[in-house]
């Protein structure tokens, strides 16, 4: 009797049972909600982000490590362990739970003011209300201290002008988190999406990512109140300890596309007869399969270790970026391999190969590309800096 990747590596066994019943009950909504629908949106290159952020709100996935204001609390394994089942269907999906939570309302609930936090939180949690996050520019991506997005006082207010670029749910979104030079360095500020001035066109065409919203962000003499400054954000670490929540989620959701890839994989190769044998039987493709399990398995470990050092609140930058570089740069190398196991049949949407390995090549450069990543963790064993 064949074994499960779970049971080959004792993985449940690393897990609490609250843990495993956050798991299973997200599982079952990806299976029952998300699988029937997910290769029409791709394909259509459309989803409903509305419909969709209310019912995940419901499930209480939203800002879910999040203490109050309607969030869940959950652990940050737990939270992990949410995004690895979600990108078990669909990167868009984990794109957009994350964005929401690790991005948009974390920087409101650990920056924000208590009015800030009161006015956007519950709804948020709820998927009644949805967020962005404005950082990277057209010309800034790696390096966010260069944006030319900026921010004036004028009298009691503020005025924004600029232009963010690849936005996840903007176009969509309620509210925006929006980062800008200012006199005192780089600020977060607050942008409901109806202000004057603000305007978020949707990007099409997309090779990637086709189940998500991406979005421009366009600031043209956008005026605030001065309460929509964040307050306890100032410089780039406001903007890059959010991403560094949302990289966390990564380091698990990559390893859901690369487990769908592989038990897909699996069972295709066990049903496909070429030569008078089943595909599974052949020594290449064992090899293939052994090769894959040992990484996708490694990547739990890895990940499963790095959420109890953030469960108890010793989880470094650096060790995220060891995350986010192994198994995602894994997790694309697995849905490539796949992919030849399915031979033709991997580039359909019949399968989920070639779309999660589309979704991956975003994957790998956003919030970090690898070479970001790289270098981080080259700068930590050396102590030299390469980024200039």
């Amino acid at each position: 009797m064949s074994q499960t990747l779970s049971q080959l590596f004792a993985l449940d066994s690393l897990l609490s049972p609250e843990e495993l019943e956050i798991r299973s009950t997200v599982r079952k909504f990806g299976d029952r909600r998300l699988r029937p629908e997910i290769a029409q949106w791709f394909e259509r290159g459309e989803i409903p982000v509305r419909e969709l952020a209310v019912e995940l709100g419901s499930l209480g996935v939203l800002g879910m490590h999040l203490e109050g204001y309607g969030c869940a609390g959950t652990s940050a394994t737990a939270y992990g362990l949410t995004c690895l089942e979600l990108e078990a269907v669909d990167s868009g999906i984990r794109s957009l739970v994350s964005v929401q939570g690790s991005l948009a309302m974390f920087s409101i609930h650990h920056w924000g003011s208590e009015e800030q936090k009161q006015r956007w939180l519950p709804g948020m949690a709820a998927g009644t209300a949805i967020g962005c996050f404005g950082l990277t520019e057209p010309d800034f991506g790696s390096n966010p201290g260069g944006m030319r997005t900026h921010a004036k006082r004028s009298g009691g207010d503020w005025v924004l002008n600029g232009t963010k670029m690849w936005i996840t749910n903007g176009s969509v979104a309620d509210v925006a988190v929006v980062w800008a030079q200012t006199e005192e360095g780089i600020r977060g500020f607050v942008v409901p999406a109806d202000t004057p001035g603000f305007t978020a066109p949707e990007i099409r065409s997309k090779l990637s990512l086709r189940a998500s919203v991406t979005s421009e962000l366009v600031l043209d003499d956008v005026r605030l109140p001065g309460d929509a400054l964040l307050p306890r954000a100032r410089g780039l670490r406001g903007p890059l300890t959010s991403l560094g929540e949302a990289r966390f989620g990564i380091v698990f959701g990559a390893l859901g596309a690369a487990r769908d890839c592989l038990e897909t994989a699996v069972e295709y190769a066990r049903s496909r007869r070429v030569f008078d044998k089943s595909l599974a039987a052949y020594q290449l493709t064992q090899a293939k399969i052994a090769d894959m399990a040992l990484e996708v398995g490694k990547g739990h470990l890895l990940a499963y270790h790095l959420g109890r050092l953030k469960d108890r609140g010793e989880l470094s930058a650096d060790q995220v970026s060891l995350g986010k570089l192994n198994n995602v740069r894994e997790a694309l190398e697995v849905a490539r391999q796949c992919r030849t196991i399915l031979g033709a049949n991997g580039i359909t949407l019949e399968y989920p190969v070639l779309r999660h390995a589309n979704n991956l090549e975003s994957v790998l450069t956003y919030e970090g590309t690898s070479e970001v990543h790289q270098l981080t963790i080259g700068k930590a064993l050396t102590g030299e800096s390469a980024f200039r």
